[in-house]
């Protein structure tokens, strides 16, 4: 899944009349880099969530087909459902097998994560924290998500769920935090380190940044 129905409130004007993932990076869309490396990792089927503008995404990808994946939309209106809720609203199209999400507001060559390891239902990546956010979110202690830690790092935007972590959850507006907190605290959340390249392009100035090879 990619998440895509975000505002872009940051990127404005920017995002006033274009969905953040078709803002060019490095000569193309956004979302066209993560649907290739979707695609390059064995990933045919691919759920994207919309709001703002998100006719314009449609029309731009279509059915995914001349891309290599078969995209199955979800529009979740005038008032996108946060994260956690946007997963939820997609949950039957993974058939209850494990699924990967990807922030649509990230660059990255980060390939794929793996499936969460048996007896755990998420696995997160980091990466070590960017200028814009240096104390990071979380420390990893053996491969394992942890709060506290001598070092902290940052959510990448690439993550990897059991269906059943988001078991009972009804459908609406839900911030994904407290989900993985609560996971944390169960030991139920892996985590990996990943060292490559890797930029939040969510300001124009970050954007620029990447697009001149600063990032």
């Amino acid at each position: 899944m990619v998440l895509a129905a975000g505002r872009g409130m940051r990127l404005r004007p920017l995002t006033d009349t274009l969905p953040k993932p078709l803002l060019a990076v490095r000569g193309r869309p956004l979302i066209e880099w993560h649907l290739e490396r979707l695609v390059a990792g064995g990933i045919r089927e691919v759920a994207i969530n919309s709001s703002w503008l998100g006719s314009k995404l449609v029309a731009a990808l279509g059915d995914g087909k001349r891309f290599g994946v078969e995209i199955a939309w979800f529009d979740e209106g005038p008032e996108p459902f946060e994260t956690a809720g946007g997963i939820v609203n997609a949950l039957p199209f993974f058939r209850g097998d494990p699924f990967v999400v990807v922030n649509g507001d990230v660059f990255s060559d980060y390939p794929l994560p793996p499936p969460p390891a048996p007896g755990r239902l998420a696995h997160l990546v980091l990466v070590p924290n960017p200028p814009e956010h240096p104390r990071g979110d979380f420390g990893i202690e053996c491969g394992e998500l942890r709060f506290d830690s001598p070092a902290r790092f940052t959510f990448a935007g690439f993550a990897s769920y059991e269906p059943r972590f988001f078991a009972g959850l009804a459908p609406g507006r839900r911030a994904l935090k407290p989900l993985w907190d609560a996971g944390l605290a169960a030991g139920q959340v892996s985590a990996e380190l990943f060292g490559g390249a890797w930029a939040d392009v969510g300001t124009p100035e970050r954007l620029a940044a990447v697009n001149a090879g600063l990032r």
